[in-house]
């Protein structure tokens, strides 16, 4: 029987700044339909382990394999060109730009030849329809301001973008710390939806009630490395708080 391979594998990822080790040799994978969890104290490394996945910083050492290939990124862009995307705390929305104008940033569709070339604004807030209506996210209008909308509502709109274009893994950093009970349940059920979908989702977070609700997989990392990898079933958040703490130890 063939081995599926890793949607995202990291091999003995290492990064400095100084003589400050960030990552001393960080390893884990994430499955296709999938949800893992990275979690961490302060410190622990997991945001500069998400910006070495996503082409913001180049790793020191190591390898990160997609679908079981090897690959080199020096730039956010190339990232996302091997099907990665970022769902930022910040999000990332242009507040004056339409939902529709937003899904399509910087990768607009345009019609015509050559320096003829114009928006196909029709065709893009057709897809954006799609992309909205795939996940089953309701807005009143593609074509309201990013502005108007509640943080959950925009949540939504980052997250539909990221799967949207992100056809192997979307990273999420946090995507519920600034959203009440009720958002929240929705955005959890945007995770689940795309996790139904096949693809592969890295979540990073501090709410552990969450995590185990949601992940599959769980990796904590303390002090720049990964303390151990445990499948969410058979942990507790109260094993979770002892290996981060270093109260109790994962290796060895």
């Amino acid at each position: 029987m063939t081995t599926k391979p890793y949607a995202i594998e990291c091999v003995n990822i290492k990064k400095a700044f100084g003589s400050v080790d960030a990552l001393k040799g960080v390893s884990m994978f994430a499955k296709p339909g999938e949800v893992t969890a990275i979690i961490g104290d302060n410190g622990a490394g997991k945001s500069t382990l998400i910006k070495c996945i996503s082409g913001v910083y180049n790793s020191d050492e190591g390898e990160i394999k997609i679908n079981g290939e090897v690959v080199e990124f020096v730039n956010p862009e190339e990232s996302r060109s091997f099907g990665i995307e970022t769902v930022y705390q910040t999000l990332s929305l242009i507040e004056d730009l339409s939902i529709w104008q937003n899904l399509f940033l910087n990768r607009e569709i345009t019609k015509g030849f050559g320096p003829f070339k114009i928006l196909n604004k029709s065709k893009m807030k057709e897809e954006a329809t799609k992309m909205l209506k795939n996940l089953d996210v309701y807005i009143p209008s593609i074509k309201s301001r990013t502005r108007r909308l509640s943080g959950g509502q925009r949540q939504a709109v980052a997250i539909c973008r990221a799967a949207g274009w992100g056809s192997s893994v979307v990273i999420m950093d946090e995507p519920t710390a600034a959203l009440g009970v009720r958002e929240t349940a929705k955005v959890e059920d945007l995770i689940k939806r795309m996790k139904a979908q096949g693809l592969a989702i890295l979540l990073i977070s501090h709410n552990f009630d969450q995590v185990l609700r949601l992940s599959d997989q769980i990796w904590v990392m303390r002090q720049g490395d990964v303390m151990a990898g445990l499948r969410s079933k058979d942990t507790s958040g109260d094993e979770l708080v002892a290996l981060i703490t270093g109260a109790k130890s994962g290796k060895g």
